[in-house]
C-alpha cells in the first residue's frame, strides 16, 4: 500500500476535531486511506456506505444508531447523498464533542454540500484527498503519473489499456451518474461534449462566451456547468492576480483539468510518445506541475497567475504569510529560456525570486534570481522557499 501525503495530518486532526471530512473526487482512495490509519484512532471504528441500501438502513433512527455508538468513530462515505443528517450529526456533538466521533467521506466540495458548512460550523475540519502525488511516489519524475494521472486504479493498471479502459469507466459514471446526483441536470452527452471541450482548453483561459456558442447555451448557463465541475473535482480555475500592479491584466481564470490522466485520455494522449508529440504538451506539463505543487502547499499559501493584455506573464505566482512573493514559470524543456515578458512581470511584480521548473532534476542559475529546478526538488523545499531562504541546493 502506498503511504498518503496526509495521513499524518489526518491523525493529528482526528485528535482533535470532533468531525473531520476527507473531501475529493470517487476513487481517488478516500475509504482505503481510513482503513490505513483506523489503528492510529485509537477507537473502534464503524463504516456505513450511504450507498449501500444495508449500510443505511441501520440509519432508519440515526439518533438512536449515534447514541448507541458514541465511544466509537462512525465513518460515514458519500456524506453528500444524506444533507439531512448534517443537523443530527451537529446535536450529536454537542452532546458529546469529543475527538473523532465522526469521519465523513465526500465526492463534492464543502461548498457544494451547503448544509454540512452551516450545520457544522466550528465543529467540523475539511481536508482534500487528491489523486496520487510525486511525493507519495519514489520516482523522481514519474512518466506513468503524468501519463495515466494520479487515480489509484488508472495509475497501478497493469497495462496502459486497462489504465484507459478504466478512465473511460470513470467519465462515463460521473456524466451518467455524479454529476446529476450533485445537482447537474444535463445530458451525458452533453456533459461529455463539455469535458473535451475544457480538455482542449487545458492551461488556457477561459472564455465562457465562446463556450456558449460551442454548446448552444447560455453563458450563465456555461459557468453553472463549470462550477458544478469544479465543485465535483475534475475541474480547477486558477485565478489571475489581483494586487497592485500599473499594468492592464487579464481578469478571468485559467481553467484545467486537475488529473493528468483524465485530459490525456479526452484528448487521446495514451502513452509518453503521443504526450511528447501532442501540440497541447506544454500546457499538459504546465498542469500536472499546478497540480503537484498546489496538493503540497500550505492552506495559507496563496496562488495565482499573471498575465498583462500585451502578453507579458508568468504561470505561477505564490504568496506566503509573510508576504513573500515568488514566481514559478513552467516549461517543458531541459535548456529553458525565458522571454523579455517573463523579466518584466518579475520587475513589476518585485518578486522575491523565479523558479523554472523543468521534467528533469537538473538545478542550476539562468541569473542570480533565477533559478531552474527539478519539480520534485521544488516541491520538497517549499518550507524552505516559504522562510525566504531561496536559494535549492
Amino acid at each position: 500500500m502506498i503511504a498518503r501525503y496526509i495521513e499524518n495530518e489526518l491523525v493529528e486532526l482526528l485528535s482533535e476535531f470532533p468531525a473531520v471530512a476527507i473531501v475529493g473526487p470517487r476513487q481517488v482512495g478516500k475509504t482505503t486511506l481510513v482503513q490505513s490509519i483506523e489503528k492510529r484512532i485509537k477507537k473502534e471504528v464503524i463504516y456505513i456506505d450511504l450507498e449501500n441500501p444495508r449500510h443505511e438502513i441501520k440509519l432508519t433512527d440515526p439518533v438512536l444508531f449515534f447514541e448507541n455508538n458514541e465511544d466509537k468513530c462512525i465513518v460515514l462515505d458519500e456524506i453528500q447523498r444524506r444533507k439531512d443528517l448534517f443537523p443530527i450529526l451537529r446535536s450529536m456533538i454537542d452532546q458529546n464533542r469529543k475527538a473523532a466521533r465522526f469521519i465523513l467521506l465526500g465526492s463534492a466540495s464543502p461548498e457544494l454540500i451547503r448544509d454540512s458548512s452551516e450545520s457544522l460550523a466550528g465543529r467540523i475540519f475539511y481536508k482534500e484527498l487528491t489523486p496520487f502525488h510525486l511525493l507519495e511516489l519514489n520516482e523522481e519524475t514519474d512518466e506513468n503519473l503524468l501519463i495515466r494521472g494520479g487515480f489509484p486504479n488508472s495509475l497501478l493498471a497493469k497495462s496502459d489499456k486497462f489504465s484507459g479502459l478504466w478512465r473511460e469507466s470513470f467519465i462515463q459514471t460521473y456524466v451518467e451518474r455524479d454529476l446529476p446526483l450533485l445537482g447537474l441536470h444535463i445530458s451525458p452527452s452533453e456533459s461529455r461534449r463539455l469535458l473535451r471541450m475544457v480538455a482542449h482548453l487545458h492551461g488556457q483561459i477561459i472564455n465562457y462566451t465562446s463556450l456558449s456558442k460551442s454548446l448552444g447555451v447560455s453563458s450563465p448557463t456555461v459557468k453553472k456547468y463549470i462550477h458544478y465541475l469544479e465543485h465535483a473535482f475534475l475541474i480547477e480555475l486558477l485565478e489571475p492576480f489581483s494586487g497592485n500592479t500599473s499594468k492592464r491584466i487579464i481578469k478571468a481564470p485559467k481553467i484545467y483539468i486537475r488529473d493528468s490522466g483524465i485530459v490525456n485520455y479526452l484528448m487521446g494522449i495514451t502513452n509518453y510518445n503521443d504526450f511528447l508529440s501532442s501540440p497541447s504538451a506544454g500546457n499538459i506539463w504546465e498542469g500536472f506541475v499546478l497540480q503537484q505543487i498546489k496538493a503540497a502547499l500550505p492552506y495559507n499559501v496563496n496562488a495565482c497567475f499573471y498575465r498583462s493584455n500585451h502578453g507579458a506573464e508568468i504561470d505561477l505566482i505564490l504568496t506566503f504569510p509573510n508576504q513573500k512573493t515568488i514566481g514559478v514559470e513552467v516549461k517543458l524543456n531541459t535548456s529553458p529560456s525565458l522571454s523579455k515578458g517573463n523579466y518584466e512581470v518579475m520587475k513589476e511584480l518585485k518578486l522575491e525570486r523565479l523558479f523554472v521548473i523543468i521534467p528533469t532534476k537538473d538545478t542550476y542559475f539562468l541569473k542570480e534570481n533565477v533559478q531552474v529546478v527539478g519539480l520534485k526538488h521544488f516541491i520538497l523545499n517549499l518550507e524552505q522557499i516559504a522562510l525566504a531562504n531561496y536559494n535549492i541546493n
